[in-house]
Order: C-alpha cells, then sequence, then structure tokens
C-alpha cells in the first residue's frame, strides 16, 4: 500500500521520527526527510531549519510544486517547566516547529494533491494537546493548535480525495525527554513509551489511512475524559502539578 509512494516526514533525525522513516522505506516509500541534519534510510533530503520564519518559508518553497502522495509533520520540540521560565527564542522556536511549520507545509503540498485527487496529510500530535499539563504549557498549547487544525482541514478537503490523519503518542522515550521529564515521570508515574512501539502504531495509522488515534491508556480515556469534565481532570491532576512544581523549587 506504500509501495512508490512519495513521503515527505519531518524530524526524521529524531529517534521516533528515524524508527517511522525507516519503516516506511522498508515498505517501498520513497522517504524524503526535511530537517536540518540528514538521517539515515531516506531516499532524500531537503536540509533546512523549521525553527525560524526563514528557514521554514525556504522549505515551503522548496516542497512546492514536487509530487508528494504524503506529508508527516513529526518534527517537535518541548519546553518542560513554568511558563514564565521559558525563553522568548525557544517560546518562539517551539510554536513555529510544533504548530506553524505542519500548517505551512500542508498549504504547500495541498495544491498538487487536491489536483491529483488523492493524497494524505499526517500530523503528529500528543496526548497533551487534548490533556494540557501544566509545566508543559507551550508543548500542550501548540499540539492542541495542531489537532484543531487536523480536524478543520480534514472538514475542509472532504471529498477532495485528500485524507488527513491525527496521531497522539503519549511520551515516548527519546531524546527529547529530558532527565527532568524522567524524574517528573517517576515522582507521577506517568507512562513513557518505546519508540518502536510508538513507530509502529504510527506507520499502521498511516496504512490505513485512520482519521484520529490516541495512543495509550488510561491516557487516551482521559483524552474523553477532559473534553468532557475538564473541572474532574483538574482535580485529578492537582497532586501532581504540585509534585511537579517542587522539581523547580530547588
Amino acid at each position: 500500500m506504500l509501495e512508490r509512494k512519495s513521503v515527505l516526514i519531518t524530524g526524521a533525525s529524531g529517534g521516533l521520527g528515524g524508527l517511522v522513516a525507516r519503516q516506511l522505506a522498508a515498505e517501498g516509500a520513497h522517504v524524503t526527510a526535511l530537517g536540518r541534519s540528514r538521517p539515515d534510510g531516506v531516499h532524500g533530503f531537503l536540509q533546512h531549519d523549521l525553527a525560524t520564519p526563514e528557514g521554514l518559508e525556504a522549505a515551503v518553497t522548496a516542497v512546492k510544486g514536487r509530487h508528494w502522495d504524503i506529508l508527516i509533520n513529526l518534527a517537535g520540540v518541548q519546553h518542560f517547566g513554568p511558563v514564565e521560565q521559558e525563553s522568548a527564542a525557544d517560546l518562539l522556536a517551539g510554536y513555529m516547529v510544533n504548530l506553524v511549520a505542519p500548517v505551512r507545509l500542508a498549504q504547500a503540498v495541498l495544491p498538487g494533491m487536491k489536483a491529483r485527487g488523492k493524497g494524505q496529510i499526517v500530523n503528529i500530535g500528543s496526548i497533551f494537546g487534548s490533556i494540557n499539563f501544566a509545566h508543559f504549557a507551550t508543548y500542550s498549547s501548540a499540539k492542541a493548535g495542531l489537532r484543531g487544525f487536523s480536524q478543520a482541514l480534514r472538514r475542509e478537503v472532504a471529498g477532495s480525495g485528500v485524507d488527513v490523519t491525527y496521531v497522539a503518542p503519549r511520551a515516548v522515550r527519546t531524546a527529547m525527554v529530558s532527565d527532568r521529564v524522567l524524574e517528573y515521570a517517576k515522582i507521577t508515574q506517568m507512562n513513557i513509551d518505546a519508540p518502536e512501539a510508538t513507530a509502529g502504531r504510527i506507520v499502521q495509522a498511516i496504512r490505513a489511512r485512520r482519521r484520529d488515534v490516541y495512543l495509550g491508556f488510561p491516557e487516551a480515556f482521559f483524552v474523553r475524559l477532559n473534553a468532557l469534565l475538564p473541572g474532574l481532570v483538574d482535580r485529578a491532576l492537582a497532586a501532581n502539578d504540585r509534585k511537579a512544581a517542587q522539581l523547580f523549587a530547588r
């Protein structure tokens, strides 16, 4: 099903993205990575920095007009800590990579997909985009925006032959999980998944052209509960939020 598909993926130089890219290539896809450094096992490479407006616009220019069957927006950056302690530069880069870049790249590939009457845009969000955790404020809000964009875009392109897939993993054991996040996970009993398992679920969702996929239990259950009864989730998370706050009071 993925054989000879032309795939553009961001974040392929990371632990999770590299696994996804290699799995797609193993299934016969022609994978092009877009990012700052070239990963192993890809068909092509476009070197651009999605964290800056200038780098992103250069990437959009490089992508436009080329044949893409699948766009996978997987690149992500994360700030863990009180929101007032995040630098302006890191805040801007976070929203650029996590939200603005996926939207701009979708704009770049959509005309060709619509003209051919087929295509797939895959946005890799996070459980944090549905359950907005304290001390992950900018990351959670960017991923919430990506989730909303995915839903709105799906409605906009309905009937065009273009599918929109949104996959929300929970925490994954990659370089983005810092020692402090690991400490947070230990004191709050937060689950962290192996990247191999998560990559397999992402590829499965792409292959099946799924709409919305939320990974992990009980997190997937809390996504639905938070949508219906956010006050209840507030109370459930309050103790963990106080524990997390102590990490930054030392």
